[in-house]
């Protein structure tokens, strides 16, 4: 089982191969925002924006909302406002944006649905009136190679202030689309299209497979009577109060659970019986909370072989809920100093006898990590993740040898979990828990008898390039050796 799956199953039963197509429309269907605001308000912290350019854009984004007519005309107005500006100056400014805020509005449910087209082979595009500087961190990010979108005019790596060609919108996208099928023998009968407003109706029309995505209030009168797929999405977009209260909830949660677990040591239950009930209670109910569902493969290997040395990749702050809803009992965490000190989580790791590291001063990870050496050897567990850090963008880093050493050192197996896509519920920098489907592999143990210290980086790459192939990363480029 996949995540999302109910999204995908009907791309996944088509024919493969390239002849057939997938455009996706890209503000409101890919992304649940409009990149066009978080480049202005990006501009206007820097100081880069006038008065007519507010005026200009402020009749482009009216044009659209209301629906007047005329936007290609105020599109065209709003890009003379660029004439002169460096164009790797706009590229880097979408990089930035692209990373520190679209990426992270990414419907997770539209992604699984590129991602199963590009599993069927499909040609898959992103068709949108935006520019290119908008659009292109977000394609690189979903593997998307085509991108159909308004061009702007550049001379001597400077923007001219007009544009090439014309908008990519209404019947300029159906147009593109023709142009860039033909070149490819895509066969628009068979191909599919993803939008969510009432612009695109006329390339919506020109293929078999079309879908609205939240659509605006005339695409949906129009789907509905042409019966087609109407796809309703809430996990990303403008956040309400509920959002707001469950997020505090799913970790908020373990203080009390920590206080209920009081009376239990009064009546004479152990340290790590105490504990095991806390974990328990506080990951079933934090899922339940964070509308978090877990899909997970080889299970079995979470209870085959303990105590081991449990290793996961960390995408996301969510890794830790994750992880302890995974393995629910006999755990000691080990995580980094700062949360010692840090609400609600600093007394639940403390409770659980966390291994607290200091990362920047690590001269002897064998001391640093002895009390999750006696940990294993009394019998419980311990959760490490090996890169020491979490990744900024989902790909994974280098691993450090701590979890090397001490699973060699005590003589336990190693146990690597995969977590593919945990920034679906919590992306990078977020604060705000947002409902996911995660699926994790859990690998089988790796026996680390014989291991001798010339051994662990070796070990160490082996088991990165091996998690490397199960998130499908294996073309990434590598980072700096760790220490």
């Amino acid at each position: 089982m996949e995540p999302y799956e109910r999204y995908t199953q009907d791309v996944l039963a088509d024919t493969r191969g390239r002849t057939t197509g997938a455009f996706f429309d890209f503000d409101g269907t890919i992304i649940a925002t409009h990149s066009i605001t978080d480049m202005f308000l990006e501009r206007l912290r820097e100081g880069e924006v006038g008065v007519f350019e507010v005026i200009d854009l402020g009749e482009m984004v009216s044009r659209y909302l209301l629906d007047v007519g005329g936007f290609e005309d105020a599109l065209a107005a709003a890009v003379e406002n660029f004439a002169g500006v460096p164009a790797q100056h706009l590229a880097e400014l979408g990089r930035k944006v692209g990373h520190e805020h679209l990426i992270a509005e990414i419907y997770p449910e539209v992604k699984a649905m590129i991602r199963a087209h590009q599993r069927q082979g499909h040609t898959v595009a992103i068709v949108s009136s935006a520019t290119r500087y908008q659009v292109e961190t977000v394609a690189k990010h979903l593997g998307i190679e085509h991108i159909l979108c308004t061009e702007v005019e550049v001379l001597d790596g400077h923007l001219t202030g007009r544009l090439v060609g014309e908008p990519c919108f209404g019947e300029e996208k159906l147009c593109a689309v023709r142009r860039f099928a033909r070149q490819r023998h895509i066969s628009l009968a068979k191909s599919y299209c993803y939008s969510d407003g009432a612009e695109d109706l006329p390339l919506l029309e020109a293929v078999g497979h079309p879908t609205v995505i939240n659509p605006d209030s005339r695409l949906a009168a129009a789907a509905k009577r042409a019966g087609w797929t109407d796809v309703r999405l809430d996990s990303r977009g403008t956040l309400g109060v509920g959002d707001v209260v469950r997020s505090l909830l799913v970790y908020g949660s373990a203080l009390p659970l920590l206080a209920a677990g009081l009376p239990m040591r009064a009546l004479g239950f152990s340290h790590r019986e105490t504990s095991n009930v806390f974990l328990n209670l506080w990951t079933t109910l934090a899922s339940a909370i964070a509308r978090l569902k877990l899909i997970v493969d080889g299970e079995e290997h979470l209870w085959s072989h303990r105590p081991a040395v449990f290793v996961f990749n960390h995408q996301s702050a969510v890794d830790v809920l994750i992880t302890a809803r995974l393995l629910r009992e006999d755990i000691v965490p080990v995580a980094k100093q700062e949360i010692r000190n840090q609400l609600p989580m600093g007394p639940a790791f403390s409770f659980t006898d966390a291994v607290f590291i200091d990362r920047e001063h690590v001269n002897d990870p064998g001391r640093a990590l002895a009390p999750a050496a006696r940990a294993l050897e009394e019998g419980r567990s311990v959760a490490i993740a090996p890169e020491g850090t979490r990744s900024q963008d989902g790909h994974l880093g280098r691993f450090k040898l701590g979890a090397f050493h001490l699973a060699r050192d005590v003589g336990v197996p190693i146990v690597p979990i995969v977590i593919h896509n945990a920034q679906d519920a919590l992306p990078y920098k977020a604060i705000f828990v947002r409902p996911a489907e995660v699926k994790v592999t859990v690998m089988p143990p790796i026996d680390t008898t014989g291991w001798t210290g010339n051994d662990l980086h070796a070990q160490a790459d082996r088991l990165r390039a091996r998690y490397l192939a199960v998130l499908g990363q294996a073309d990434a480029p590598t980072p700096a050796m760790a220490v």
